[in-house]
């Protein structure tokens, strides 16, 4: 049996409050610490040429453990929260991960 396609989240976004989003992000952590099926691992990206536009790269074992994560009451409120520090709203484009590598 084929073991699910590992998956990822990317999130699009533009804030001039970088330090408290990532304050956000830390009390998200928190929230979900203990929590099956959340994110195995965040990423998040400043675009050099652009300082205030950022990618929040989102990674899970797989679509239906995102899936299930994005029905949490609590991924609905931290979504209600990021979006008020955004200049923009975000945009998500979701991911299979068809390969990864990791170098040494």
């Amino acid at each position: 049996m084929d073991a699910p396609m590992k998956f990822v989240q990317i999130i699009d976004f533009e804030t001039e409050r970088i330090e408290e989003m990532r304050e956000l992000s830390q009390e998200m952590d928190q929230t979900m610490d203990g929590h099956s099926g959340g994110p195995t691992r965040r990423l998040v990206l400043q675009d050099r040429n652009n300082p205030g536009h950022y990618l929040a790269v989102i990674e899970f074992d797989s679509y239906e453990e995102a899936m299930s994560n994005s029905d949490r009451p609590e991924t609905a409120k931290f979504a209600e929260r990021m979006a008020a520090l955004c200049t923009r709203a975000p945009s998500f484009t979701d991911c299979d991960v068809l390969d990864m590598t990791a170098f040494t």
